[in-house]
């Protein structure tokens, strides 16, 4: 009789494996369509039953996702759930589920730990965990590893860990999940080969690391990695305003360089659930070691600090005209993290937003891919987006330029708007009515 290990490589070499996807949002979603566009059957489990609805009817509610991939996985075998009892029926349960911050900036990790909770009680020999969430080193062993033995299971020989952290750009056309190489760290030697064997179908390339510890510490390095560049950038930004240069030029002359260098523009802040947090998850965790992490905590508190900036800097626009920030319409163009997408999460806009409700001003916003403000943990306004005509652009006291979407009309926001705001570098030639921020 074959052990667990070599029937589940089987499985998924054969492709008759039942893969689980925990968590059906920006990370899952990607994924489940990939596993079932190759044959695979898949089930979703989700703890949003709006969420397991849409996706049951053929529907997406994930704007670069369409409708039509959607209906064709429902077509041919994928279904969604709430119960988490149909876990039993899977080889594989790949948990793509949000590890955010807590009001202190530490890792909240009950997302993950309450999901494996909820699966445990379904545990069975021959199933391959997978965690794909950002979290700090340590998490496969501290966590899933107590929770997946608890019932007699042995994680190598019965139960497979296994962490392989998510690389999803979302509305990045260049990438997709098939073309982005997958990194992979077992608990294990055998738990290694079970999860190479997972994404060895659906993966263009897997990279093998040594343990689940390297692999949490991959995905750490590459966001901090971007957090601390962009950090860099954002502080020479205010530097460069300053001494009256536009570090936008700057950038772009540096990138001529063919070595050593590798351009990163400055904004309003960071944004995406990866980049603003991932630095914390380490600078946490290394506290246990007794080190702190001056490097990377410097950098989070400059990219904290630009909203506070861009409020700033809005206020001295509006001075400038005899106005007070209190009272004043503003508009937020742009409340997605990035352009071109739908995903808010961790978007400095809405904290612009905030800040500017904070000092007085009344606030709205323009966004073509958010039509209404979405519902969300910590942040809260009744609003839709507002429609871009000179009429109504005339109408606000300065415009904020927060998120660069191709679909804006710059010329007519730049020809109506009374005071523009740019934190984006769209406008490079100095205009009156134009503030750099």
């Amino acid at each position: 009789m074959p052990s667990h290990k070599d029937a589940l490589v089987g499985k998924f070499e054969s492709r008759d494996a039942v893969i689980g996807i925990v968590g059906l949002g920006y990370v899952g979603l990607p994924l489940m369509l990939r596993y079932n566009g190759i044959g695979f059957r898949v089930i979703g489990i989700d703890i949003d039953s709006s969420k397991v609805d849409t996706l049951n009817q053929g529907k997406s509610y994930i704007e670069h996702i369409s409708g039509e991939s959607v209906s064709n996985a429902v077509e041919t075998g994928f279904e969604a759930t709430t119960d988490f009892s149909r876990a039993k029926e899977c080889d594989a349960l790949i948990l793509c589920v949000p590890t955010p911050l807590n009001k202190y900036r530490e890792p909240d990790m009950s997302f993950v730990i309450n999901t494996v909770d909820a699966l445990k009680p379904y545990f069975r020999s021959g199933h391959l965990l997978s965690l794909e969430s950002t979290t700090y080193p340590g998490t496969t062993e501290e966590e899933l590893l107590p929770r997946a033995e608890e019932g007699g299971l042995k994680a190598g020989e019965d139960i497979f860990l296994v962490y392989s952290p998510e690389r999803e750009d979302p509305g990045n056309p260049n990438f997709e999940t098939r073309t982005i190489p997958k990194v992979v760290g077992g608990h294990t030697e055998n738990c290694r080969a079970v999860g190479e064997a997972l994404y060895k179908p659906a993966i263009d390339q897997v990279v093998l690391v040594s343990s689940t510890k390297v692999a949490e510490m991959t995905k750490l390095l590459e966001n901090i990695h971007r957090a601390v560049n962009i950090g860099l950038v954002n502080e020479m930004k205010v530097v460069a305003d300053r001494m009256g240069i536009d570090i936008f030029e700057v950038v772009d002359a540096a990138a001529t360089k063919p070595f050593g260098f590798t351009p990163y523009y400055p904004g309003p802040g960071l944004g995406g659930h990866c980049i603003p947090i991932d630095p914390f998850y380490l600078t946490w965790k290394a506290r246990e070691y007794g080190l702190h992490t001056r490097f990377i905590e410097l950098s989070g508190e400059v990219n904290q600090a630009m909203p506070d900036y861009v409020v700033s800097k809005t206020m001295d626009g509006l001075n400038d005209q005899g106005k007070a920030l209190k009272g004043s319409k503003i508009l937020v163009l742009g409340i997605a993290y990035k352009k071109n997408v739908d995903d808010m999460r961790e978007s400095p806009s809405v904290e612009i937003m905030e800040l500017l409700e904070a000092k007085g001003a009344v606030v709205a916003y323009s966004d073509p891919h958010v039509p209404h403000f979405p519902k969300m943990r910590e942040h809260h306004f009744e609003l839709s987006s507002e429609p871009l005509t000179a009429e109504n652009l005339a109408s606000f006291d300065a415009v904020v330029l927060a998120t660069d979407h191709d679909r804006f009309d710059y010329e007519l926001i730049l020809e109506h708007a009374p005071i523009l705001v740019d934190t984006r570098g769209k406008y490079r030639a100095t205009l009156k009515n134009v503030i750099k921020a």
